[in-house]
């Protein structure tokens, strides 16, 4: 069994900072891509951010400048820094790892940014 273990999230005011943690742990031995999504009431869900094995990254273009993905390949744990919290920025983050078969999601964790 693989879980995906998540914390950081919480409730916060515009402007604000929370930081994001999601830790991979059983029978993994390769993840290619660790990264975050996220949903709002009635909206679609967003990859927020992305990092390979390598270090590459990719941001939505809503969190580009203020958001910032990192990786510790060791852990297999993936962190999203969020600054600048805006009210949009409210909703259910999931993690999410990539292995070559499968793909492991997390439990989600709910962001809420106040006005």
């Amino acid at each position: 069994q693989v879980q995906l273990v998540e914390s950081g999230g919480g409730l916060v005011q515009a402007g604000g900072s929370l930081r994001l943690s999601c830790a991979a742990s059983g029978s993994i031995f390769v993840i290619n891509v660790m990264g975050w999504y996220r949903q709002a009431p009635g909206k679609q869900r967003e990859l927020v951010a992305s990092i390979t094995s390598t270090g590459s990254t990719n941001y939505a273009d809503s969190v580009k400048g203020r958001f910032t993905i990192s990786r510790d390949n060791a852990k297999n744990t993936v962190y999203l820094q969020m600054n600048s919290l805006k009210p949009e920025d409210t909703a259910v983050y999931s993690c999410y790892a990539e292995a070559p078969l499968f793909l492991y999601w997390g439990q989600g964790t709910q962001v809420t940014v106040s006005s």
